[in-house]
């Protein structure tokens, strides 16, 4: 399952946003630095209009969205890779994500103390990639140390080692780990230390209501940052999200289409999420059950089953698809299959997004 942690200065909106993207989320929401005191977890559904009209094709008795596990980490203030704050705790709570969601308060509020006394999203941003930078720097002198020593008798430590000295200048010119370019064999290699500042970020600007639809100057400062490292940027209102949870399903559309935006939060922030980890969805379906799948581009047929079961993909023989427009437009799979459009797909056909899929497998 894909876990994106939320992370952020104190008293930014990030409990607020995930009490009102999270179902049954419990964090505690309150006007103080720190008042999320362990990390809450919680799994949401992601919205995919796509499975209600494959349920309908198929009759199925069941719909199983695919979901995305949201890790609220408490907030960040300066000296956090020393320990200030609860620092030190909360930086090992990230490294176990697969992206990070960076609320950033684009709103104004006298009756919400803000950690640094103004609202100020550059300085912001700076203070967690700091604090980000300056834990992977920590992590990275100390594994060359180390790797320096193994270095005399080892090419792959050499190799190591000449990766993370581009990695500590990077960091030490003020810049994220993110924006060191580097190849697929120099990723798996620094892939266990799961440096902080590598991971995808989506910078989740916080606004207030009136601003959700056209956001502000504080937006624009965010937008250019992000630009600067190939990150993400969507404009959410967690105040927004908090009165959605409050409407009945048939009523959002509309308070939504009144502040001038097509979709809430949750469905910005999973587009964003899986734009940019390169995620894309296929789907199963039949009487007992319509299913969202969550696969990497690029993967193969044999791959893609694996995703269901390993047994699929040790046993693969083949696999039936068909595209999900070309599925809808004819109504049901004998028709697809009558039109020539199902076709017997083998073990190097590519993934496409919204493939309808059956795997044929030996057992």
């Amino acid at each position: 399952m894909l876990r994106a942690g939320i992370v952020g200065l104190p008293n930014v909106g990030k409990s607020t946003l995930f009490n009102a993207v999270v179902a049954n989320a419990k964090a505690q929401a309150a006007n103080y630095p720190f008042c999320t005191i362990e990390p809450n977890v919680g799994t949401v559904a992601v919205p995919d209009d796509r499975l209600k009209v494959l349920s309908d094709i198929s009759k199925s008795e069941e719909i199983i969205p695919a979901r995305v596990e949201f890790v609220d980490i408490a907030g960040l203030v300066k000296g956090a890779s020393q320990g200030e704050g609860l620092g030190n705790k909360f930086l090992a709570n990230i490294r176990e994500v697969d992206a990070i969601v960076h609320v950033v308060r684009c709103f104004d509020d006298d009756d919400i103390i803000h950690v640094s006394g103004s609202v100020d999203p550059a300085r912001d941003v700076e203070v967690i990639n700091l604090e980000l930078g300056l834990a992977d720097l920590d992590q990275i002198d100390r594994r060359i140390e180390r790797s320096r020593k193994q270095a005399r008798t080892s090419n792959e430590a050499q190799q190591e080692v000449e990766i993370l000295e581009r990695l500590s200048a990077a960091l030490n010119e003020g810049k994220s780990a993110r924006q060191v370019v580097l190849n697929e064999e120099e990723e798996l290699i620094i892939k266990p230390l799961g440096l902080l500042s590598r991971k995808p970020v989506i910078y989740a600007c916080n606004v207030s209501e009136d601003d959700l639809a056209t956001g502000n100057e504080w937006v624009e400062q965010v937008r250019k940052l992000a630009a600067q490292e190939n990150a993400q940027v969507v404009v959410i209102s967690a105040q927004v999200e908090s009165e959605l949870i409050e409407l009945p399903e048939e009523d959002r559309a509309d308070f939504l289409a009144s502040l001038g935006v097509e979709e809430g939060g949750l469905k910005s922030l999973i587009r964003a999420t899986y734009a940019l980890l390169g995620l894309q969805t296929y789907f199963t379906t039949g009487p007992k059950e319509t299913r969202a799948w969550t696969i990497r581009a690029g993967m193969l047929a044999p791959q893609a089953a694996g995703v269901i079961h390993t047994d699929f993909e040790r046993g693969f023989i083949r696999a039936e698809t068909v595209a999900y427009k070309d599925l809808v437009e004819l109504g049901s799979m004998n028709a697809a299959k009558e039109k020539g459009l199902v076709r017997s797909e083998g073990k190097e056909y590519t993934v496409q997004e919204g493939d309808v899929m059956l795997f044929r497998f030996n057992v």
